[in-house]
């Protein structure tokens, strides 16, 4: 099936922005949300199971397996431009935000992460996620495109593409739910500044129903454990997962049974960082 989005490729805002897409099964979705793309696109199929449809001029990358989180770093390997916006299957950035976020980065040469606000629904309400960040107990450092943040929305944000790629990316081993706080402190490890601008605006459109929020949860606890485990200081990694024992056994145990790379690739981050992480917590 070949669609013709509503005006992909003429009304373009920048050409310093590749949007990437990471989408699976979700094709209704998709032919709702992908025409409101205002910049070139690189679409990364995760192994859908039916056929998705077809957009002319847009490059389309078709994995095969499903990769989660990291089928984003293809699409960012893949993109030539300096800067990177992600966008969900179910998600696009309103018209204006990618141009402006494109002018924000040229003038905060330290920012490798924009966070925008993300309004979810046809009602259009704000996420709580987006107002903690906009009242980020870390403040606006001088010079900064806005309060600085530690985690972040995978739909709402654009980065600078070769911080992105030197900082790793999304970890492949976390898969899905939770893997952005990973990233988020390895860029602000490498030194990089992560932002959030209200004035940036992201549309969401979940669909009501059709996600197992018990499998969910067990899965972000899981992620919760091992982001602990590959950055934080050893009393933190034990509170962490106490609660997790508490709160989701399940996903507790399977943290552990995947903590040995974990701790292979375990890192400490520098004081200034975890520092904000506690004040964040």
């Amino acid at each position: 099936m070949t669609l013709t989005p509503q005006y992909y490729g003429t009304e373009i805002e920048t050409d310093e922005v590749t949007v990437v897409v990471a989408t699976r099964n979700r094709a209704d979705r998709l032919i709702e949300t992908f025409p409101h793309h205002r910049a070139r696109t690189i679409l990364v199929d995760n192994a859908s199971d039916t056929p998705q449809p077809l957009f002319p001029g847009v490059d389309v990358v078709r994995l095969p397996a499903n990769m989660g989180a990291a089928a984003r770093n293809v699409g960012v390997q893949r993109a030539r431009t300096p800067y990177v916006a992600f966008a969900d299957d179910d998600s696009y950035w309103t018209p204006g935000s990618l141009a402006r976020a494109a002018a924000l980065m040229r003038e905060h040469p330290r920012a490798a992460l924009l966070a925008a606000k993300v309004l979810v629904g046809e009602s259009g309400r704000v996420d709580p996620v987006s107002r903690e960040m906009a009242a980020s107990p870390l403040g606006t450092p001088v010079g900064a495109a806005g309060p600085s943040v530690l985690g972040f929305l995978a739909c709402s944000i654009i980065v600078r593409r070769d911080a992105f790629l030197a900082a790793g990316g999304f970890e492949p081993r976390l898969f899905v739910y939770g893997e952005e706080a990973l990233l988020a402190m390895d860029l602000a490890a490498a030194g990089h500044e992560l932002s959030y601008v209200d004035e940036l605006v992201v549309r969401h459109l979940p669909l009501p129903s059709g996600r197992d929020n018990g499998a969910r949860a067990r899965v972000e606890t899981r992620n919760r454990v091992l982001t602990a485990m590959l950055r934080r200081p050893m009393p933190v990694v034990r509170r962490t997962l106490a609660g997790a024992w508490r709160e989701n056994p399940g996903g507790a145990r399977d943290a552990l049974r995947q903590a040995g790379w974990a701790w292979r690739q375990r890192r400490a981050l520098p004081p200034q960082v975890e520092e904000d992480l506690r004040r964040l917590s």
